[in-house]
């Protein structure tokens, strides 16, 4: 339940500061990702949908996505 409204927060806030402007032809984008289930924050330009920055990157989920994969595989290998 708190992670809902934690989540509502977030994106009023991602709409407060698209609607204000600060950003010029950019806007605040959150994602969850779908494999590490970490919140991600993009800018996005408005005009071309391309990503301008993100937190964390993408090589850090990629790393996560890996070290995921193989704490999986590791917990198989010792319940054996």
């Amino acid at each position: 339940m708190a992670e809902a409204a934690q989540r509502r927060q977030l994106l009023g806030a991602a709409q407060s500061v698209n609607a204000s402007g600060v950003l010029g032809q950019n806007q605040l984008v959150f994602i969850l990702d779908r494999q590490t289930h970490q919140a991600v924050i993009r800018v996005v330009d408005r005009s071309t949908q391309q990503v301008v920055s993100q937190i964390p990157p993408e090589y850090v989920l990629q790393l996560a996505r890996e070290l995921g994969g193989s704490a999986k595989v590791m917990s198989s290998v010792d319940d054996t």
